[in-house]
């Protein structure tokens, strides 16, 4: 009985090639990502025409020319001059500003806020900790733009008027209208008084970067704590009294209707700023304490053991270690707040959001107000990203 081989017949190299082609890993994933970016293009290519062609029927003018004509509104409150006869483009620079200011002002504020209430929250005082659960649970389930109304409605619209301001120290006074303190006026030298500081900047930064080299081939500390004192505070002090005090003051004064003099911070960015200050809080205290129950109970009972004070444990053991779990989670929310910052529009303070939509009513020109919108928001949480993630890489903790 004979047994007859089975013979197969190779398939052709082209045929061989092409379902190699298609069965590689590599290969495909090129073929998506190439289809995925022509996909994209031509998507916003079509809407850029089904664009165009629709200004063209409507007769609506494109382009940013319209940045260069007259405003003719007024800003309550601007970090730059501005009038009603400047130009738009200048109107929203403001408006930028203004966002950018509550954004950097919420942030420092709910930081430290957020790690004051999180850290309380795992405090042994009973009081203190349920006092803490009390504000998280409270804040955190109310929407932002309630906790506005809150500040504006509830607490600053309610303080006496103007000719009843309470005065406060240092020459401020506070009232529905606002927060007036003095402005202060500088005079010729002052550029010496900030030349100093950075220097002392500079110089803080140096001196503890040697401090750290020190500890960490000898492990003998050296403490920066005074020294950077001496140099942030001490040379701009020494500088200011050289130079003859080139400095002064406008004290607000209280007349029979009005203040007159000072700086006013208006009661529309007060309450957007401590709204978004607190309620952006609530959610930090979770995040830190999370980091803190995160890093091993070993640690702290290893601290102990070595008699440091339970104050000394958390701020030199539990909290560095805690802040490579705190740093991911804390961007978020920095971006959140920055986000939020555009329901100032609510009690009518004029951030980017404001300026852009009066603009927008003005003009008609939506599609550009649009853009910078989102180009203005867009850049500012890169920015914040960009340097939280170097900070957390800073503050990694480094395997040998």
């Amino acid at each position: 009985m004979t047994q007859e081989a089975v013979h197969t017949t190779p398939l052709p190299e082209s045929r061989w090639t092409l379902q190699s082609a298609l069965y590689d890993p590599k290969l495909r994933g090129i073929f998506f990502q190439v289809l995925t970016v022509v996909l994209l293009v031509g998507f916003i290519a079509w809407v850029a025409h089904n664009t165009a062609i629709n200004l063209q029927r409507s007769n609506t003018a494109s382009g940013f020319a319209f940045l260069n004509g007259r405003a003719g509104f007024e800003i309550g409150q601007s970090l730059i001059s501005y009038s009603s006869d400047s130009t738009y483009g200048r109107a929203l620079v403001v408006g930028i500003l203004n966002t950018i200011l509550v954004a950097i002002t919420g942030i420092i504020t709910a930081t430290i806020i957020g790690f004051i209430v999180g850290i309380g929250r795992l405090s042994h005082n009973w009081l203190i900790a349920k006092l803490c659960t009390v504000y998280v649970e409270v804040f955190r389930n109310i929407p932002p733009l309630l906790v506005i109304f809150f500040w504006y409605s509830g607490v600053l619209a309610v303080l006496p008027q103007p000719r009843e301001s309470l005065h406060l120290p240092f020459s401020m006074f506070l009232n529905n209208r606002g927060l007036a303190f003095p402005k202060p006026m500088f005079e010729a030298g002052m550029w010496v008084v900030l030349a100093a500081l950075v220097i002392g900047i500079i110089a803080t930064v140096i001196t503890a970067r040697w401090a750290h080299k020190r500890q960490a081939a000898t492990g003998k500390q050296f403490h920066t704590i005074w020294v950077s004192i001496a140099l942030i505070a001490g040379l701009p002090i020494l500088a200011f009294l050289v130079t003859g005090l080139p400095i002064s003051f406008d004290v607000p004064v209280a007349g029979k209707f009005n203040l007159t003099g000072g700086s006013v911070v208006g009661p529309e960015f007060m309450s957007l700023f401590l709204a978004l200050s607190f309620y952006t809080a609530a959610f930090i205290a979770e995040i830190v304490r999370a980091g803190i129950r995160g890093v091993p109970k070993g640690q702290s009972e290893a601290a102990g053991a070595l008699g440091l004070y339970p104050s000394s444990v958390t701020r030199l053991v539990v909290v560095p270690q805690a802040f490579r779990i705190i740093i991911p989670p804390l961007t978020s929310q920095y971006l959140n707040l920055t986000k939020n910052s555009s329901l100032a529009i609510a009690v009518g303070f004029s951030d980017l959001v404001a300026v852009g939509g009066t603009t927008l009513n003005q003009t008609g020109q939506s599609i550009e107000v649009v853009v910078v919108w989102i180009v203005v928001y867009l850049g500012l949480s890169v920015l914040t990203s960009l340097f939280m993630n170097w900070f957390n890489a800073k503050m990694a903790l480094v395997e040998r």
